[in-house]
């Protein structure tokens, strides 16, 4: 009975079924469980670790690598940069109090806009998932300054799911363990948070050069800041259409409502 398929019932000769791939059948235990868990976590050569590894390396030739075909070892970039967004959120949440600080910081400010203050405090407790969420919006504004360089859009989904993956990786082992020392001082750790983002376009064009090693730095250079302002041009874009709709939506709610958007 163990010989045959339980996905096609065709007769399994090997470890895996020939007709559909399915893996030979074998009964759930304490070393089934101890197998698996060392097969997709602790594994260096194939899975989470060795795309983690992979990543950290050379997040660009990774990347390349998995578009190109060669898959069967890396764990799947859209389902790694859920988890490791996962993590960072956990950390930021319960063991930085991000929230807590980022709004102590610009009460600190002086910014006299209760929902001004809400807003920015939002946008930076929750960077790590707004940044998850922005990856089909970052892939837009990649294939535009690459679009001459062949990938279609789907495939710079996976790339700046790779980015991403990268820049949290380097949060959660480096920029979360310094932010955990000043976690006291509100300014100092905002200027962390914006160190940070700087290392973005330094970020970009090592991946893309990686990624297209074939061509000139120089023109990385200039696909990456297009990529960049982009990205801020939509981003400005969007903070108008907030405020618009935001305003509109108070000017409905009533005199509250509008309050709520006015400096005190």
């Amino acid at each position: 009975m163990e010989n045959i398929c339980k996905n096609c019932n065709q007769v399994i000769t090997e470890n895996f079924c020939a007709n559909c791939g399915q893996k030979k059948y074998k009964k759930i235990d304490k070393k089934y469980i101890w197998d698996e868990l060392q097969y997709t976590v602790f594994h260096t050569n194939k899975g989470l670790l060795y795309s983690v590894k992979n990543i950290l390396k050379n997040p660009g030739k990774t990347a390349k690598e998995f578009i190109d075909g060669n898959r069967v070892n890396h764990y799947k970039p859209i389902l790694l940069v859920f988890v490791l967004s996962g993590i960072a959120t956990f950390i930021s949440f319960k063991v930085l109090n991000l929230k807590e600080i980022m709004s102590a910081y610009f009460s600190e400010q002086h910014i006299n806009s209760s929902f001004m203050n809400d807003l920015m405090s939002f946008m930076s407790s929750y960077s790590s998932i707004l940044m998850l969420l922005y990856i089909p919006l970052f892939a837009i504004t990649t294939k535009i300054a690459f679009r001459n360089w062949e990938h279609n859009y789907y495939e710079h989904i996976v790339m700046n799911s790779y980015i991403l993956s990268f820049y949290t990786l380097i949060s959660i082992i480096f920029v979360y363990p310094i932010m955990f020392f000043f976690r006291n001082s509100p300014s100092a750790f905002y200027s962390l948070t914006q160190f940070s983002i700087l290392l973005v376009p330094l970020i970009l064009v090592w991946f893309f050069k990686e990624f297209y090693k074939e061509k000139p730095l120089k023109n990385i250079i200039l696909k990456v800041l297009a990529a960049l302002g982009l990205t801020i041009l939509g981003y400005l874009i969007f903070i108008i259409l907030a405020g618009v709709v935001g305003f509109g939506i108070a000017m409905i709610k009533g005199p509250e409502a509008l309050e709520y958007l006015k400096q005190k």
